[in-house]
């Protein structure tokens, strides 16, 4: 969804006559269904995380022409986004971008069927890619990195459909930011290290034990922790204690990651895609911490491969390996170094010109 809002901020910023149609696909289907792809997942997330790291597997292997098991997936969720093939044969839109493989393989079925013939553009969200992802006919995609461009070739993508964009994120990130301005509008004082701890949209995940965990840490720090929509999450840390040495902000939901970030020295977060892309943006060290199986493992090995971030694989390690991180500035100011290098922060507007090139339209200057 955060890919898609980019997405259409940088269509309304470069064609602001374009009538730009945003839909989260799940708010057409019946409840039942939203519940078993929407709530389940952060479920699985909170109770079962292998069991989706399992799954994610299973299903990146080759399609059978005879799997049934396949085949009833997709029955199911066309059977279930009645409502979204209405919306899509209403109008002769001009092109179509995907944030997600679900929607593009309805279009796919659909354009297979010769029901609409709108171009199709899909946008991967992950820095690689999956089988999942792969839904033809589409006339182009974009992924994160070469890595994941090579992947979609692999699977039957033609080379020349496939384009290395970035992840989309929202277009304030394409725009620089005086890190010292940006503390002083967000109330942060500064003087010591400053940690950012994100909990995702939902604040989902072991937040109040990685929370305890940098409060632990010996040296003085400032740490201001993003709950996200999880307000029975940030009731608790605010009513919790932590030593006097250090500085502790708690906040909601914010829209003002983008100078939480230019203000951080360190981002301790799960690797979600779009998270990870925002701080690569801002030039930030990351600590990775509790990743899911599947798509996040694989976000931290692309992130640990190009010396963007340190992996934390035990909360009772956290404060151990951020004090030696903090007292060591010279592997702390490589590790932004090297954010900076894999940043793309004007994604979401190469995207958008990629899509105009399907509309049969040029980007203005």
């Amino acid at each position: 969804m955060r890919a898609a809002q980019a997405v259409e901020l940088a269509f309304r910023q470069v064609v602001p006559e374009a009538l730009v149609k945003n839909v989260d696909v799940l708010t057409l289907t019946n409840a039942a269904f939203r519940k078993v792809y929407g709530s389940a997942y952060l479920d699985l997330v909170n109770k079962a995380p292998h069991v989706l790291g399992l799954i994610y597997d299973y299903l990146d292997k080759p399609r059978s022409k005879n799997d049934q098991r396949d085949k009833l997936r997709f029955l199911v969720e066309k059977l279930n986004l009645g409502a979204l093939c209405d919306l899509l044969e209403c109008k002769r839109w001009d092109v179509i971008v995907s944030t997600h493989f679900l929607p593009a393989e309805i279009i796919a079925s659909l354009r297979n069927k010769r029901k609409i013939r709108t171009p199709q553009m899909t946008v991967t969200t992950d820095f690689e890619t999956h089988r999942l992802w792969v839904n033809q006919p589409c006339d182009h995609y974009t992924t994160a990195t070469e890595e994941g461009a090579a992947y979609l070739e692999h699977w039957g993508v033609p080379g020349e459909d496939v384009s290395v964009t970035g992840i989309p994120i929202h277009p304030i990130f394409s725009q620089e930011k005086d890190p010292a301005a940006c503390m002083k509008r967000q109330g942060i004082k500064g003087g010591r290290p400053v940690l950012l701890q994100l909990a995702g949209g939902f604040g989902v995940g072991p937040i109040q034990q990685i929370f305890e965990a940098l409060c632990s840490v010996e040296i003085p720090i400032e740490l201001v922790v993003v709950t996200g929509k999880n307000a029975a999450l940030k009731k608790k840390l605010d009513a919790a204690k932590f030593p006097a040495r250090h500085r502790v902000t708690i906040l909601g939901f914010t829209d003002q990651m983008d100078e939480l970030m230019a203000a951080a020295d360190l981002v301790v977060t799960k690797p979600g895609g779009l998270t990870t892309s925002e701080a690569l943006a801002r030039g930030c060290a990351m600590g990775i911490v509790n990743p899911i199986p599947g798509q996040e493992s694989r976000n931290s090995d692309f992130l640990l491969e190009h010396g963007c971030a340190i992996k934390i694989n035990n909360v009772a390690t956290l404060a151990m390996k951020i004090e030696r991180l903090l007292t060591d500035d010279g592997r702390l100011d490589a590790l932004k170094r090297n954010a900076s290098k894999r940043a793309r922060p004007r994604a979401a507007f190469d995207v958008v010109s990629k899509a105009m090139e399907l509309a049969g339209s040029t980007m203005p200057v």
